[in-house]
């Protein structure tokens, strides 16, 4: 795949911490219920920590219980949706920031809304932005 945002991965390297890197470029997790942005309720954009395309509303957030912020909805066309079989069986489906690839976490078809959806991303992988009012 091709993005719009490509960078040297000795650039990523140095542009993100090290725990921003790990999600982001190699698809690692933090532990659950760690994250900073699980708990935030305001009104406000989820952009990718990599590139800074907004990615989700606050008003899409809601409270799974599976230790990280979900969504039921993502902005349109900001989602690259790939079959993950890391587990060594298709279990999850992973979800990329189409803007820059990075590994934002999983999409599940468990959600409580219409939507049916349940994005279950990794605070590390996105920045929030309060709404200015």
């Amino acid at each position: 795949m091709t993005f719009e945002v490509e960078k040297p991965d000795e650039l990523w390297r140095t542009e993100l911490s090290a725990d921003r890197y790990a999600v982001l470029r190699h698809a690692s997790t933090e532990i659950p219920f760690t994250g900073s942005l699980l708990h935030v309720d305001t009104e406000g954009v989820f952009s990718c920590g990599g590139c800074g395309q907004h990615l989700f509303t606050s008003v899409r957030k809601f409270d799974s219980g599976c230790g990280w912020p979900s969504f039921d909805a993502c902005e349109p066309g900001t989602i690259i949706e790939r079959p993950d079989d890391s587990l060594g069986e298709r279990k999850r489906t992973e979800i990329l920031c189409s803007k820059c690839g990075g590994h934002l976490g999983h999409v599940f078809n468990d959600g409580p809304t219409s939507t049916g959806l349940r994005y279950c991303v990794n605070s590390l992988a996105v920045d929030f932005n309060e709404a200015n009012d």
